[in-house]
């Protein structure tokens, strides 16, 4: 039984979200997992300062054409103003759901009071929350961890609070500041959080298989799954997850044939969007997760991050998957 997820007057196709990350989920991400049975796609974080968005980064995160609704952008920062203002700018270049950043783990946005550093400030956190959802008339979600450490874990307490802000949804990932993505997520939190406030909560971490998906919806009664690194370089997991969430039936995982086309079909989306240049360094990331199980000796990887031509990269691709069908091994 697939539970119904909503998000203000949004009604998801499906309980699955594909789940922020920085330089990860931008556009033809998105639109890839959203083709493959994501419900939602929320694009990559966007720093509230003004300041900073000249770049042409900047510019290719405000970039949503051809996405389906409902389009959500996440921001990051630390200044209630700053992030009014950003809230106002993405909900004008077409966001309809504005996801607020006090989940994000990572120092250079912890150390400058961003990300999941804001929970250590719970009077902040309420400034925060109140500024954004009287900034802008589209729902404003909230991410963020389990709390600051082991011996802080107040996400029930913001998340009460979120509610009384006026936030329409709630992201969970089971693990607090200082364990980072270390250890295993936990979700009895999630689930205490769930009990407590009304608006939905979407669970988040560690979920990698259908079977994993199941076990935290049933522990935690989220309303829906936030999936991040379980999704690199198989963006199929959300129809995978689907399927056995509607049968309980494992899907047949996909041929190679078909892990060569979504490859080859992101490859293009991605010099497509940022130009040969940018495309073919981003591209080397995205073909890394791909070939994870195809490739553990990394040989291939060495000799495909040595290539600098758009076009080369993908005769690189269809030359590496007739091999794996005809039975070769890559060697350096």
């Amino acid at each position: 039984m697939l539970p119904t997820a909503k998000i203000g007057p949004y009604t998801l196709p499906n309980p699955l979200i594909a789940a922020p990350m920085a330089g990860v989920t931008d556009r033809p991400f998105r639109l890839l997992c959203r083709r493959l049975g994501a419900g939602l796609a929320v694009s990559e974080m966007v720093i509230a300062d003004s300041s900073l968005w000249h770049t042409r980064k900047s510019r290719l995160r405000l970039d949503h054409t051809g996405e389906p609704e409902p389009r959500s952008v996440q921001i990051a920062g630390g200044d209630p103003d700053m992030l009014a203002n950003a809230a106002r700018v993405n909900a004008a270049h077409g966001a309809q759901i504005i996801d607020i950043n006090m989940g994000c783990p990572a120092k250079k946005v912890c150390n400058k009071a961003a990300g999941s550093a804001l929970m250590k400030d719970e009077g902040l956190v309420r400034e925060i929350l109140a500024a954004v959802v009287a900034a802008v008339d589209v729902p404003v979600t909230l991410k963020m961890r389990t709390g600051w450490d082991s011996e802080h874990r107040n996400a029930p307490l913001i998340a009460r609070m979120a509610e009384d802000a006026g936030i329409q949804a709630l992201a969970i990932h089971g693990r607090t500041r200082s364990d980072a993505y270390k250890g295993d997520a936990e979700y009895d939190t999630i689930a205490m959080v769930k009990s407590q406030v009304s608006i939905p909560v979407f669970a988040n971490g560690d979920i990698t298989s259908p079977q994993t998906a199941r076990q935290v919806l049933d522990h935690t009664g989220a309303d829906g799954l936030l999936i991040g690194r379980g999704a690199q370089g198989s963006p199929w997991i959300f129809r995978e997850i689907l399927h056995f969430l509607k049968t309980g039936e494992v899907m047949t995982p996909p041929a190679l044939e078909e892990v060569e086309q979504i490859l080859t079909e992101h490859l293009t989306a991605l010099h497509e969007f940022y130009g040969d240049l940018m495309g073919v360094r981003i591209a080397r990331k995205h073909v890394g997760w791909y070939l994870q199980s195809h490739d553990e000796n990394k040989q291939y990887r060495k000799r495909f991050n040595a290539i600098d031509c758009a076009q080369e990269q993908q005769d690189s691709i269809q030359q590496y998957f007739a091999g794996l069908r005809n039975g070769e091994v890559f060697a350096a």
